[in-house]
Formats: structure tokens, C-alpha cells, sequence
């Protein structure tokens, strides 16, 4: 109830307070499951459904998890009635099989960034919030198509909050940490970039020292050479040093005399950012005292480099590699700061998914009309896995029977109506505006989802459903 209450426009948020009155106010299905407290094992299966639904979709985790439930509840009916489980298992693994094979037949394309669908799905996941929406689809023009198709790559982590300052798209990338003192510069142009991976600091003498006076030459010797090499790294002019770990006093002392930036403690994803951004070759420190031909070889190089503003961090600016931008949200209290920054991955995440994979209808319409063709598709199962495609059947009207009922409207009446209208005018995409209480196109009111988000939260709810109703037995483990 805590999860299905927040579903559609009509649905509310819940307040999760623990034993310390500490209050989070949210309507993420995945935020809810992790906060709120669950004692049964098989709820805490379906937990693990909005979980992995986050970190494969970072979208739809409120759907999967509905499904899985109802997935489950319907399992259990067929069961009850004499069938057995394995073959409800097994009737529904066609089921969804099939539905999925339909809805991907159905999605609509999108070929351009300008699109308008990308904005409305925006629009739509950021609970229509218009300042984070530009903000969205205004990164997704800075990165390009490639860059949102690129394997690995996901959007939501463009996603930065910070305490009052304005919603916008900082273009290249923010780093999480600001430069080392204040007497460094704030700002440098036409910067070229170093980037290392671990701490730049001398190189400590081997433990194998045959005694004192000769630890403590090789230690000297190390230090010759490592001012040697900061002297390399002014005369090639790299005015940005972007460095994994810590810095050495000295080395923070010679290259704030001479004018260049470094950021210390930068996490490791970051690095990467910056290398890609700026077409530098992150190094080990090591490796700096090889040659200063080589240090050349791996500086990138970028347009301005900038710390200071409403955000005290370094801002990247212009890199001559690949674009990053960062999509910046605001809000002056720490809970609404953390719901903005919630909905704008949500928006990221859903226009990346479109952008993949196209969109479908909205508002339960899809699942609605898939339980249509699945209830068709039953007729030619034999045996008795058809009822487990039932339970397919039945659980896939429970998404619009819910944004109905959240609404405020008889789900029964309703869901019968758009039914008997979907198979009358062969569309998919009729539902209920939850305004009105009247069938409306989704389409045609801007209300989609991206494909690969509905596909992924079917999938991933059938998997763990049969999970559990393949469990005969709870037994509690000895310590």
C-alpha cells in the first residue's frame, strides 16, 4: 500500500519516520523499500525486484514492483484452485514472453534529439517540474545521440544537487572537490590538464635498505627526483592537476607559486570523466619520473578550468574530447534537496531509456491492452500452463487499476470501459484521464513511458515472482 498509493499523477507521497523522528518524505518506490521496515522474507524478495529495477532503469521501480506483487497474488489464485505450481510457473514465463514480444512490436521510435516526446517523457518522470526538464533535455543536446547510446554510460550520474543554488546545465564536467588553498588561481583558460590515479607524493624508499645512511640517501635521491619531475610538469605549462589522492606540501607549495590549479582526493569515476573530457591519459605517479616527453604525450587540454561561484567546486569547461555535461539541481532544504535530485535522475534515466529504445502509452494503457493479447494468447496453450498465462492476463490491468483507484474512481467500472473502447477502436494507448474520470488517448495527453523501462520492470517482476512461488518451505536458519 506504502508503494502502490504513489503510483500515477493523482498519487501521494508517504512519510517514512524512524524511531529518532527522523522524517523522509518521498513517492520513489525504491526509496519507500529500502527505508520502510519488512520482516518477511518473500516481501523482502519483492524489494529486490524495485532494486534491481533502479540500478539496471533507474526508472519504474513503483511499477516492476506492483507487478511482481500482482504477479504473485494471481500465482497463488491458480494455485489455490488445483493447478500445480510448476505449471503456473512455467505458464507464466510464456505469458510474459509473449507480452514482452508484443510491446516492443509496439513501441514508438525516436529518431532525433529534438523530438518532442523526449521532453514530455522528461516531464512526465521529474513529476513536471519544467525548470529540471529543460535542464534534461538541454544536457542530452550538449552529450549527442552516440554519447546516450554508449554501452556503459548512464545519464543519471550527470546529476548533481546542491543546497540553494539555481537549476541549470553546467557543459564539461563538475568535479566534487574545489581546489586546494585559496591562493591557487580561480580560474585558468586554455588550460592544459594533467590527471593522475594515485597520490602525488615522493616515492618511499624499499624496506630492503641495507642500513640507515643508505635509507635515508635513497630517500633523499627520491625527493631530488620528484621535484625534478613537478619543475617537468611547469615547464610543459599544465595549469590543471587533477589527482586521485593526496598531494605533497611541497609540491601544493611549488605549483601554487607557479599558478597552477590541483584538486586533490578526486574520485575515481571523476578521473575518468576528466581524461575522457579533456583527451588526457590518466598516469600512475611513477610513471612521471620516466621522461617529460611522456608527461606531454598524456596532458589533455580544455577551454577554462573554474572554481569558485553559488558552487564552491571546479567546473571543467570546453575539453577537447568527448562532451560532458552536468545537470545542476537546487533547493534550500536538505529533504526537498534530495527529492529534486531524485526526480531529475528519474527524468535522465527515462529520456536516455526513450532515446534507446522508444516509447509506448502511459497511464497502465499499454499493459492493459497486452493483457488483451495475452488473455488471446491463452487459447492456444494447451495443457494447464494456460492458467499460468491467465495469471499474466489478470496482473498486467493492475497498474491502471491502480493510478484509477489512486485517483479517486471505481477501478472495476473504469478498467471494463477502456477495455471494451481498446478492443472497439484497436488501440493501444486509450486509458483514463485521471482529471476527469473519462477514457482519453494517452498519446495524444503526452502520457508515455520509454520501452525499455516497461519491458525491464515486466521482466524483472516475473523472474522474482516465479521465484516465489516456487518456495514450498520457510525455514528459519541457525546462527
Amino acid at each position: 500500500m506504502a508503494v502502490s498509493s504513489t503510483l500515477g499523477p493523482k498519487g501521494l507521497d508517504t512519510m517514512l519516520v524512524n524511531s529518532k523522528n527522523e522524517v523522509v518524505i518521498t513517492n520513489d518506490g525504491v526509496t519507500i523499500l529500502e527505508l520502510m521496515k519488512i520482516e518477511h522474507p518473500a516481501a523482502k524478495m519483492i524489494v529486490n525486484v524495485a532494486k534491481a529495477q533502479q540500478e539496471e532503469m533507474g526508472d519504474g521501480t513503483t511499477t516492476a514492483t506492483l507487478l511482481a506483487s500482482a504477479l504473485v497474488d494471481e500465482g497463488v489464485k491458480q494455485v489455490m484452485r488445483g493447478v500445480p505450481v510448476t505449471k503456473v510457473i512455467a505458464g507464466i514465463h510464456r505469458g510474459i514472453g509473449f507480452a514482452l514480444h508484443k510491446m516492443r512490436e509496439k513501441a514508438r521510435p525516436i529518431y532525433e534529439l529534438n523530438d518532442e516526446w523526449l521532453q514530455r517523457i522528461a516531464f512526465t518522470a521529474c513529476r513536471e517540474n519544467e525548470d529540471i526538464t529543460l535542464a534534461v533535455i538541454e544536457a542530452v543536446h550538449v552529450l549527442g545521440r552516440e554519447k546516450m547510446l554508449k554501452k556503459g554510460f548512464k545519464f543519471s550520474s550527470c546529476v548533481k544537487a546542491f543546497p540553494r543554488v539555481e537549476n541549470r546545465v553546467i557543459p564539461g564536467v563538475l568535479l566534487s572537490r574545489s581546489r586546494m588553498n585559496q591562493q591557487m588561481p580561480r580560474k585558468k583558460e586554455n588550460v592544459r590538464v594533467l590527471v593522475l590515479a594515485d597520490s602525488l607524493e615522493p616515492q618511499t624508499a624499499p624496506n630492503n635498505a641495507n642500513g640507515s645512511d643508505e635509507s635515508a640517501s635513497q630517500q633523499e635521491g627520491s625527493k631530488e627526483e620528484f621535484y625534478v619531475t613537478l619543475e617537468h610538469i611547469i615547464h610543459l605549462e599544465a595549469g590543471l592537476v587533477v589527482v586521485g589522492g593526496q598531494v605533497d606540501s611541497h609540491a601544493e607549495s611549488v605549483f601554487t607559486d607557479a599558478g597552477i590549479m590541483v584538486v586533490q582526493n578526486v574520485p575515481q569515476d571523476e578521473l575518468r570523466k576528466v581524461a575522457e573530457h579533456t583527451h588526457a591519459r590518466i598516469m600512475k605517479t611513477n610513471v612521471l619520473y620516466n621522461s617529460p616527453e611522456e608527461i606531454e604525450a598524456a596532458l589533455g587540454m580544455c577551454k577554462e578550468a573554474v572554481d569558485g561561484g553559488d558552487i564552491s567546486r571546479v567546473r571543467i569547461i570546453g575539453g577537447q574530447g568527448k562532451p560532458f555535461a552536468t545537470i545542476v539541481v537546487g533547493a534550500m532544504t536538505e529533504e526537498i534537496l534530495a527529492e529534486y535530485e531524485r526526480i531529475a535522475k528519474d527524468a535522465a534515466s527515462a529520456v536516455q531509456a526513450a532515446i534507446r529504445g522508444g516509447f509506448v502509452p502511459g497511464g497502465g494503457a499499454m499493459e492493459l491492452s497486452l493483457s488483451h493479447y495475452v488473455a488471446h494468447y491463452r487459447e492456444t496453450v494447451q495443457g494447464m500452463e494456460r492458467f499460468g498465462v491467465t495469471a499474466v492476463a489478470e496482473a498486467l490491468q493492475r497498474p491502471m487499476s491502480q493510478v484509477v483507484a489512486n485517483a479517486g474512481f471505481n477501478p472495476l467500472e473504469k478498467i471494463e470501459s477502456v477495455k471494451a473502447f481498446q478492443v472497439k477502436r484497436h488501440s493501444d494507448s486509450l486509458g483514463i484521464d485521471c482529471d476527469r474520470g473519462t477514457i482519453a488517448d494517452m498519446i495524444e495527453m503526452g502520457v508515455v513511458d520509454p520501452l525499455l523501462v516497461k519491458a525491464h520492470a515486466l521482466k524483472t517482476a516475473g523472474e522474482v515472482a516465479t521465484a516465489i512461488l516456487r518456495i514450498h518451505t520457510i525455514v528459519n536458519m541457525k546462527e
